[in-house]
């Protein structure tokens, strides 16, 4: 009987001792094959398409390359899957001067400076290849392709990526609480968007959905947008890659966007979706550590992964070190909103809006949670009047939270996830499709 878990906490791990009796269910993905060779598993990938010819052949006599990369928040080995693209552009022909690595930083503050360089991961891609970071909100750097057929969402991507005659997404495929699995099209969109695309598909309507959730692409309405917006976007390709619990490399592809990242969706989804035959009175969760809980803004999704398995009235104990604290100044605006105005009130606020405020669509998703059962936080990065504006309860001791929870349920039966959002626990097997 395990008296000790850990759990992931900013760039370590938190040792939890459980009270005495209790009987902790650990949810956790089932080993993954690694790949051992991860550089020369990159360059077999290029060199065989899904959907499409080798990077080399797709690449020849391309003059303008953008390669969009994910930002901070996303814990992606960009540094080999980088250095093998820019290796394969050049074999093709490409110059170093014809490539532009493009971070996909969506509405998220850019990175700069060796923040830059610990995104790219590599050396001499960050001296010697162009780097830009996205900006949502300059117009300037935006072209209009015009609105998606099915829900009318005005679609503004960045020049650099439009412009380009080659343009490559590197992502990271995991669950995601909106989008179903992250990677692929979601690097286009919201990751390189313009401010008014990325505010429409996270408004009320797309947000209440049911159907936007973790794990499903199926009558997903941001899935929907993402694939009409690359349709209007023109040819892209991708690199998808899957990590396992210790972000070791596990998987690579490329190929064309959409089929490389259905095929990377299939691959994790046998580890990362977890069947579970019961729900639980008591969990303790995590927000996946570095680099996903460096903000209480990214943390909410760990909040929101693990509802299947929560009781009603049940209570979710999370840790995340949240290091930037809250997160921008336009989500601490939106919690102080809801702070305010209360559940009811701020979701008649945000009903009839066709544009969502700027991070508002994160306490919007905090109140799924909240809705179902009691949260309570322990976060180190998080003090003083910012502790009342997270909209949960903020603890200094998990483990006197877990005793508190055990003994008031008198279930003395707890689930931790160690990896929270990372890990999708699904009640009485329930299974998405694509």
């Amino acid at each position: 009987m395990l008296d000790t878990v850990e759990i992931r906490y900013g760039k370590s791990e938190l040792s939890v001792k459980l009270p005495k009796g209790c009987e902790p269910l650990v949810v956790r993905k089932p080993p993954m094959p690694l790949l051992t060779d991860a550089p020369s598993a990159i360059r077999e990938a290029l060199r065989e398409g899904v959907g499409c010819a080798s990077l080399q052949g797709v690449a020849r006599g391309s003059s303008q390359v953008c390669i969009v990369i994910c930002d901070i928040t996303r814990p992606v080995p960009n540094g080999p899957i980088l250095r093998g693209i820019v290796e394969e552009l050049n074999a093709a022909g490409v110059a170093n001067t014809q490539i532009t690595i493009l971070i996909a930083t969506g509405l998220h503050r850019p990175n700069l400076g060796h923040e830059m360089l610990e995104v790219v991961g590599d050396e001499w891609i960050f001296n010697n290849i162009r780097i830009e970071n996205h900006y949502a909100r300059d117009h300037g750097w935006m072209v209009d392709l015009g609105k998606t057929p099915t829900d009318g969402i005005p679609v503004l991507l960045n020049r650099h990526l439009v412009d380009a005659d080659l343009r490559i997404v590197v992502g990271l495929v995991e669950p995601h609480f909106m989008a179903g699995y992250s990677g692929g099209r979601k690097v286009v969109a919201p990751g390189v968007a313009g401010q008014e695309t990325i505010r429409t598909f996270h408004n009320h309507q797309f947000m209440a959905n049911p159907l936007a959730c973790n794990g499903n692409l199926v009558e997903n309405p941001l899935h929907r947008g993402q694939l009409e917006i690359l349709e209007l976007l023109g040819p892209t390709y991708a690199v998808n890659t899957i990590i396992d619990e210790q972000r070791q490399m596990s998987f690579v592809n490329f190929g064309q966007c959409v089929e490389s990242h259905l095929q990377s969706v299939q691959v994790v989804r046998k580890y990362a979706e977890v069947p579970i035959d019961r729900k639980f009175a008591t969990l303790v969760t995590s927000a996946a550590g570095y680099p996903l809980d460096k903000t209480y803004y990214q943390t909410v999704k760990g909040m929101v992964a693990p509802l299947q398995i929560l009781a009603d009235g049940g209570h979710m104990i999370i840790a995340s070190r949240c290091e930037e604290g809250l997160g921008s100044h336009e989500y601490r605006d939106s919690q102080t909103q809801l702070k305010r105005l209360g559940a009811d009130g701020f979701l008649e606020r945000i009903r009839s809006m066709p544009l969502a405020d700027i991070d508002g669509w994160q306490t919007h998703m905090l109140l799924r949670p909240l809705s179902i059962g009691r949260v309570s936080l322990f976060s180190e990065g998080i003090q003083g009047a910012d502790r009342e504006l997270t909209g949960v309860e903020m603890i200094d001791s998990i483990e006197r939270a877990i005793e508190q929870s055990v003994s008031s349920s008198g279930d003395k039966t707890i689930a931790v996830i160690p990896e929270g959002p990372y890990v999708i626990p699904m009640h009485k097997r329930a299974s998405s499709g694509l």
